[in-house]
Parts: structure tokens; sequence; C-alpha cells
């Protein structure tokens, strides 16, 4: 990172109790995902500890150059995202630990392995093409899981996690594109929300 504060906007998304926090610069190694989901995950990350002494966080998810925040549903996004946006952007200028140590997470991958059977491959470079970046620029992840029985699972973070509107964009979106290009499949589940 170069000696200029860091500039960091904020997206709204789909999810009317998650924001974007996005840095003009790399934050977190690129490609691996952070999801704390609780308070009680935050073993490895100070950062992530910090933001959850906001009484209204419910949620902290990292990825790339973006910060993803779930909010208790009786609080307003106007009435804490500057406060939220200046803490983010102080912590990452004065260089504060994101995480304990050197974390390399082992990023849940949809990635195509040499060991994959040719469908699975298939099902992931679709999930890879056309379904991941338009999660991510939703502020969330999407994570394939298994393939079984016609059925393919998927790990939402982030911003899909709970969103009102997962259900839609897994069924109308996800479900439509992959059982269009993949005869095979037949329907589309999250799993580990």
């Amino acid at each position: 990172m170069s000696n200029q504060p860091v500039q960091i906007y904020i997206e709204s998304n789909p999810n009317p109790n998650t924001m974007k926090f996005v840095a003009d610069c790399m934050v977190f190694p690129e490609g691996l995902i952070f999801d704390f989901p609780d308070v009680e995950s935050t073993a490895t990350s100070p950062f992530a500890r910090e933001l959850y002494k906001f009484p209204y966080v419910e949620s902290v998810f990292f990825m790339n150059n973006f910060i993803t925040i779930s909010k208790m549903e009786n609080v307003e996004w106007e009435e804490i995202k500057r406060e939220l946006k200046d803490f983010i952007a102080d912590y990452i200028d004065n260089k504060k630990p994101l995480f304990d140590e050197d974390v390399k997470k082992e990023k849940p991958s949809s990635h195509p392995t040499e060991e994959d059977p040719e469908l699975v491959k298939k099902i992931k470079n679709v999930l890879e093409e056309y379904v991941k970046p338009a999660v991510e620029m939703d502020g969330g992840a999407i994570v394939f899981d298994s393939f079984q029985d016609g059925t393919v699972k998927v790990l939402l973070q982030g911003s899909c996690s709970g969103c009102p509107s997962s259900t839609i964009t897994l069924k109308a979106g996800i479900e439509n594109l992959l059982t269009t290009m993949i005869p095979e499949v037949t329907s589309v589940e999250a799993t580990g929300e």
C-alpha cells in the first residue's frame, strides 16, 4: 500500500441489512475469503474483533479490497455508515493488524481441480465465470460445496448470507443458469446458513 490515505467508498447491495465498504487498494490476500459470522469466529482477526465492538454489527466478511458488514435490523444505515467508514479507513491507514499472524486461510474454492469429475469441473467453471463476479459485486461470495443426484449445493457468504432476495437469486438466477448450461443439474440449494 502507498503512503496515501486509503479511500473507502460505500456500496449498497440487495441485502438491506448489509453494506459493502470498498477500499481503493487491495487490503486482504487476493482470492482468500474471511468470513466472521459471529464474534466467536474472530479469534484470528483483531480487525474483525474491533468491528464487533460496534453494538449494531451482526457479521463481518473480508475479501480482496472490501469489507461487508451486516447490521441489526433496528438500526438504520444512515445512522452508522459514516462511523464504520471512518473506523475502517483509520484502521487500515494506521496499518493496524488485520490478523493475529500471517493467516493464509484456506480458500473454499470453486476452481476446478484435477481430482474433480468432469461434470463437477463444468459446474465449477460456470460458477467461476458467470456467477462469482456478480455475487462479489454485491459484497458476497459463492463457493461450490457438492453435487449429488442432480442437486448442486453452494455456500453463500457475505451479503448473500441471510439476504431476503438470495432465495430468488439462487433459484431464478443461479439454478436457471446451471440447469440451462448443464442438463445434468436439476436444482441448486444453499448450504451452511
